[in-house]
């Protein structure tokens, strides 16, 4: 079966953002810490993390109490504002590319099927915050979901 997939890298960021929402913004928390808690590989986060401080949404502080904290609230961390930190901007097919042209485009039947796709994705991870997910994980279907009704 074919899937479209978040790269592993956007799930353990997101994991990583989430689980440091989840403490006190004046702790910082250990790359061996938020690992371990998430179950992400170690030497993989720190690659990530690097990528979510050049983004503007982790902060780091060096020293015996040193780690990571959030660089703002969850409330003004959007999951989109991750993704891209660490992949870039999502598109869901290469011609929503801005920077890519596409010779088929002229006559693509298909280019308005892919826009809507891509802004329906844009706009539920964009108004999904980091303040919305640290409520208690959800057990009920994935067809129950607040968010698929965006969709």
């Amino acid at each position: 079966m074919g899937l479209m997939q978040i790269p592993r890298r956007v799930d353990y960021g997101l994991r990583a953002v989430i689980y440091l929402s989840g403490q006190d913004p004046d702790r910082c928390c250990s790359i061996a810490e938020i690992a371990k808690q998430q179950g992400v590989p170690r030497k993989f986060l720190e690659k990530i993390i690097q990528d979510l401080i050049r983004g503007g949404l982790i902060k780091s502080k060096r020293g015996a109490c040193g780690g990571y904290t959030l660089a703002r609230s969850p409330g003004a961390i959007s999951f989109y504002d991750v993704i891209k930190a660490i992949e870039g901007p999502v598109v869901v097919n290469v011609c929503m590319d801005q920077h890519v042209s596409c010779d088929q485009l002229p006559r693509c039947t298909m280019v308005n099927v892919w826009s809507e796709v891509q802004r329906k994705v844009t706009e539920v991870f964009t108004r999904t915050t980091i303040a919305d997910l640290r409520q208690s994980p959800c057990r009920d279907s994935l067809g129950s979901s607040s968010l698929s009704s965006a969709a």
